[in-house]
Order: structure tokens, then C-alpha cells, then sequence
């Protein structure tokens, strides 16, 4: 049965993954340039990148008719000494996005947004084994256990003090990215805690079929992310020793429908499953390489609303 959906969008699609990165653009006009591309709302991007300030960001978004869908944990979830850092910006993110215009909630939404994504990133030894399940090293156990610690302490505080719903994000070149991890992530993270924010071009970047995923993990799928992957680049560059942010740069993420992902199949089985609620658009990329963004959002919603989205 077809559910409301929402397509939104994230400050990635403009460059935005590392706050330090000099070529960022300012948020403002990744705000201005969200609303004029017709998004009903974005995601906050990473910690530092849109100001802590609930007021003048809240001003912002009424003037462009926005909301802000998900906050995001981006970061080392391994390393125990990083974990009160993960606990301050937790706090942060969560009271800032409870305090600003509230997204709608939609027929098939488990769980009212914003939500928080969780995701590991920052080893350099799984960065350039990016997609490479064959020969990216897995955690030990002791690493594990600390990770799901530290992730069931992000979603605890996020519930519990804010009634923030955490999202698991399964991210190329982290600690979660291939099938075995999600599974293991999955049995250790109980669904009353925490859901998973699955995103088709992650999941196939990593070797995994996108429908046969969103289908395995239906019921902890609370919210998604949709991106495309150029066939030609990703062939390419999974023959380099590349990190996964300069395959992105490379253009490896392509405008929606202009890639290997099979849309209409996942329309499908959404209407399925009964998934309403929201679904971002993202599409990774240099900050330097802006002349593109309007026209490949653009190209991408157009293929979306085609598809039946």
C-alpha cells in the first residue's frame, strides 16, 4: 500500500562532510539553494556545520518553509576515549532539533521525526578498504563491545532525554558496513533502542543488493537514504587504493536514475512494506565541484516523481 513519503535532502549533496574542509559553502546557502530546489526539509549535516543557535537557525527554516528531518553522529563510535565527546554532541544535536519548526508525521511513520543517524567513521585502515568486504579488516571483540556501548549510550540519551529516535547508519569505510555487520549490529542493538537509516547507495557501494536489504530489515528500517552509483566510475575506482570521499569526488555518486540502483523495484516493495514517512536524497560529493548541485537534485527529484515517489 502507498504511504506518504517526504523526499528531503542533506548539506552532503553540496560538499558538506567534514566541517574542517575550507571549500565548504555557507549554511545559509545551502538552506536558500534546499528551498528553491522545492525540499520540503534537510537533514543538519555534521556537528558544526549549521550553528547551535535554535533561534536563528529556526528563523532560517520558517523563512524557507523548511524543517530539519535527522541530526547526525558522525564519527569514531570505536575508541572509548571519544565516547563523552559522542555523548556532548548527542546532547547538543538532540536539543537543538527538538527545538526547532517539528516535521510532519505521516501514515506508515513508526517514529516522529527528527531523527538522530548514527554512524561510525574515522580509521583509515577501513576507509581505504571502502566496499572491499574481502580484505577490510573486522573489529575484535572487545572493539565491538565498546562500539555497541557507545551507540546503545548515543540512542539511550537521545530517547530518554529528548524522545529523539536513534538510526543506526550503516556508512562506507566504517566499522558498519557490510552485510555481516549489519546483521551482528542488528542482534546487539535491540529495535526498542534503536532502527537503521539504510541507504541504497551505501548498501551497494558495499556489495549488497539495496531491495533485498530494505526487504531483510523491514521492521528496523525507520528511515532512508537514496543515492545512485555510476557504474563506470564505481569500476574504476574499486580497482584503486582510494578513500571513500575521494571516490566521491570522482563522481562515483550520480544523480538518481542515471545509475545502477533499481528504483522502480525498491517503489515496489515500499509500497510493500508500508514505509511512510521520509526519505533523503543524498549525493556525496567535492564542495569545489558546485555547478552541478541544482541540476542533479533537480534530475533527481524529476526521476523520483516519475517512479512514483
Amino acid at each position: 500500500m502507498i504511504k506518504p513519503i517526504t523526499i528531503t535532502t542533506a548539506p552532503c549533496c553540496w560538499g558538506v562532510d567534514d566541517v574542517r574542509n575550507p571549500h565548504l559553502p555557507a549554511w545559509e546557502k545551502v538552506l536558500d539553494e534546499a528551498a528553491a530546489a522545492g525540499f520540503g526539509g534537510l537533514e543538519l549535516g555534521p556537528y558544526g556545520y549549521l550553528p547551535l543557535d535554535s533561534a536563528r537557525v529556526s528563523d532560517a527554516l520558517e523563512r524557507h518553509r523548511l524543517s530539519i528531518v535527522a541530526g547526525t553522529i558522525f564519527d569514531d563510535l570505536v575508541s572509548p576515549e571519544n565516547r563523552d565527546n559522542l555523548l556532548r554532541q548527542t546532547d547538543e544535536i538532540c536539543a537543538l532539533i527538538v527545538s526547532l519548526p517539528k516535521p510532519a508525521t505521516h501514515d506508515g511513520q513508526r517514529h516522529k521525526a527528527p531523527y538522530l543517524t548514527v554512524m561510525d567513521w574515522g580509521h583509515d585502515v577501513r576507509d581505504f578498504a571502502a566496499g572491499h568486504s574481502d580484505r577490510a579488516p573486522r573489529l575484535g571483540a572487545n572493539g565491538w563491545r565498546i562500539m555497541v556501548e557507545t551507540i546503545r549510550a548515543i540512542a539511550a540519551l537521545a530517547r530518554n532525554k529528548y524522545g529523539v529516535r536513534a538510526v543506526i547508519h550503516p556508512h562506507v569505510g566504517g566499522y558498519i558496513e557490510f552485510a555481516d555487520e549489519i546483521e551482528r549490529i542488528v542482534a546487539d542493538v535491540p529495535s526498542e533502542l534503536a532502527g537503521l537509516c539504510l541507504d541504497t547507495g551505501h548498501l551497494a557501494y558495499a556489495g549488497m543488493d539495496p531491495v533485498d536489504m530494505l526487504w531483510q530489515y523491514r521492521e528496523r528500517a525507520d528511515y532512508i537514504h537514496f543515492k545512485d552509483i555510476d557504474a563506470g566510475v564505481f569500476g574504476t575506482v574499486m580497482n584503486q587504493r582510494i578513500r571513500f570521499f575521494d571516490a566521491c569526488a570522482k563522481g562515483v555518486m550520480c544523480p538518481i536514475g542515471k545509475g545502477s540502483i533499481d528504483y522502480p523495484a525498491i517503489r515496489t516493495l515500499l509500497s510493500d512494506i508500508g514505509y511512510g514517512g521520509y526519505i533523503t536524497i543524498e549525493q556525496e560529493r567535492d564542495p569545489r565541484n558546485t555547478g552541478s548541485i541544482l541540476g542533479d537534485l533537480a534530475a533527481s527529484r524529476d526521476f523520483l516523481r516519475r517512479a512514483g515517489f
